[in-house]
């Protein structure tokens, strides 16, 4: 029977990912991922899978990034028990991350239910709690790279660094198919040349089907070295320490926190800029910060590593008091804090503290999905609602992402080119409209542009030889394709309230007040009217 293979996240997106492969009566899930993005994109964490769970015989997980490992606890609570293959690193790394996730969900969903208490709303529930999360832990098997192991009867399973994350892995798949074995590589989040942590990736050659992500595939970041990152990070510490004021970063705390504080440590040695506080203000980066020491063997400058984590000028904060003291202190000092595309955790009170702030620099370290509050920050707001508050944006608004855990579009394609030969297709994934073209245009160079496939939110193909085939369900779509990787109409009514106190507060009396919110009161009642 021809394998065929659904594509239930990060299509035409960055987040979510999550592969279904069906050989015969058998099915696995490369991936199970969080969605998040517009609150169109992140309701579907809510809703029900696309597929039964109880059906489901194994996942292979390609890293512990939340995008491709925060829904494996709900897949659990919904019937699945089979086993979750990982590197050791992932696992490590899962242990904290997935019960960090249930704990976030938990407060949010608390914060929520109270508002809607107040406004005659149901309650809702968080997607999972971190007592699943902590039951799905116990459903890890640990792998090592470039050893083989069987997933199902029939279908075996190669892991290869991918050079992404501590532990993170590209994908090899071999099914026993007709005459000779069918061969599938999943390429997982390939990293980028002179990644500070991690290596350079790593995978095979001579297979038939590529499924390859596309996060940076229209964009070039130029060559880089130690030398350049650490000069423009410089750069961006210059210039909050002129303005006299806070730099905020929001990062990802699972090694781009970790990254970030091994070059701030070393320009404070080399005397290049001052000591200073920097503050780590997430619970999850700093038990992560304790796996990366454990692992710091495996990892290139893990000495320099441990050094960072042990200076003076570094500071864990654990609880909500030691987070909210931070922003009573004046002058310069640092602040990493999660999330990197500010949409959950303590980032957002850092930002509702100092946004408003000129002397306050905010430096995004990393991809911004559209409709996150990051991708909104970076696209020039002058003003953002963060938890129904508004606030005007002056702080600096900076982008330095040289230390994106993502290849560029020259490094993907020379990855891709690496992989030749490529026998039946490539599917792009993970990757928003613009870099999907942008890296289909470039291999289309080497690989027929037919054989280039951009799938489509829970599309499913027949993958024989000759090419893959669509294969058509005629069942309602999830999310329609022009409402992925968009700001949808939660983003236009944040956007309208924001138009709205401005043009009421630009009036310059009660009566200017007045009128305006009048002619908005019978423009609501006229659109209502049938």
């Amino acid at each position: 029977m021809v394998p065929r293979l659904r594509f239930h996240g990060a299509a035409h997106a960055v987040t979510g990912s999550c592969y279904e492969l069906e050989v015969g009566d058998q099915r696995i899930l490369i991936d199970c991922g969080l969605f998040q993005g517009s609150k169109s994109e992140r309701e579907l964490n809510y809703g029900d899978f696309p597929f039964d769970p109880r059906r489901i015989d194994a996942v292979v997980l390609t890293h512990a990034h939340i995008d491709h490992s925060g829904l494996l606890p709900k897949l659990m609570k919904h019937g699945f028990s089979g086993p979750i293959h990982a590197t050791r690193a992932t696992i490590d790394l899962c242990s904290v991350m997935l019960p960090d996730c249930a704990h976030i969900q938990e407060m949010e969903v608390e914060h929520l239910n109270r508002r809607n208490a107040q406004r005659g709303r149901m309650a809702v529930a968080a997607i999972y709690t971190a007592e699943d999360a902590a039951k799905c832990m116990t459903l890890f098997h640990a792998r090592q790279y470039r050893e083989w192991f069987e997933v199902v009867a029939g279908v075996r399973v190669r892991f290869w660094n991918a050079g992404h994350l501590l532990g993170s892995a590209s994908v090899e798949i071999e099914i026993n198919f007709s005459d000779k074995p069918l061969r599938l590589l999943f390429s997982g989040d390939v990293g980028p040349a002179h990644k500070l942590l991690q290596p350079d990736p790593e995978a095979p050659t001579d297979v038939d089907y590529l499924i390859c992500e596309s996060t940076y595939g229209d964009r070039e970041r130029g060559e880089i070295t130690p030398q350049r990152r650490r000069s423009l990070l410089l750069q961006e510490v210059q210039g909050a320490l002129a303005a006299s004021g806070p730099l905020i970063i929001p990062s990802f705390a699972v090694e781009r926190t970790q990254e970030l504080l091994v070059d701030l440590f070393w320009l404070m040695r080399e005397g290049q800029i001052p000591k200073a506080d920097v503050f780590v203000d997430s619970p999850l980066a700093t038990r992560a910060s304790t796996i990366f020491e454990r692992h710091a063997d495996e990892i290139q400058e893990g000495d320099v590593l441990r050094q960072a984590l042990s200076s003076r000028e570094i500071r864990f904060t654990e609880t909500v008091e030691q987070s909210k003291a931070i922003n009573r202190l004046s002058g310069f000092y640092v602040v990493i804090a999660a999330s990197g595309m500010c949409d959950a955790g303590r980032i957002r009170h850092h930002l509702k503290a100092n946004l408003w702030r000129r002397n306050a620099t905010v430096m995004l370290a990393g991809f911004q999905a559209q409709g996150t509050l990051g991708r909104i920050l970076l696209d020039g707001a002058e003003r953002v609602r963060i938890q129904g508050e508004e606030f005007q944006v002056k702080a600096r608004i900076r982008l330095l992402d040289l230390y994106s855990g993502h290849a560029d579009a020259s490094e993907l394609e020379d990855w891709v080119r690496a992989r030749l030969p490529i026998h039946e297709g490539v599917f792009l994934t993970h990757g928003e409209e613009t870099g999907l073209s942008g890296l289909k245009a470039r291999l289309a160079a080497f690989i027929s542009p037919e054989r280039i496939i951009a799938p489509q939110l829970d599309e499913a193909f027949d993958l024989g030889r000759g090419g893959a085939q669509r294969v058509d369900f005629n069942e309602p779509k999830r999310l329609l394709p022009g409402k992925v990787a968009r700001l949808d109409w939660h983003n236009e009514l944040s956007e309208l309230l924001l138009d709205v106190s401005q043009a009421v507060s630009q009036q310059a009396d009660e009566r200017g007040r007045s009128a305006v919110i009048r002619r908005l009161r019978r423009a609501l009642i006229t659109e209502g009217r049938p």
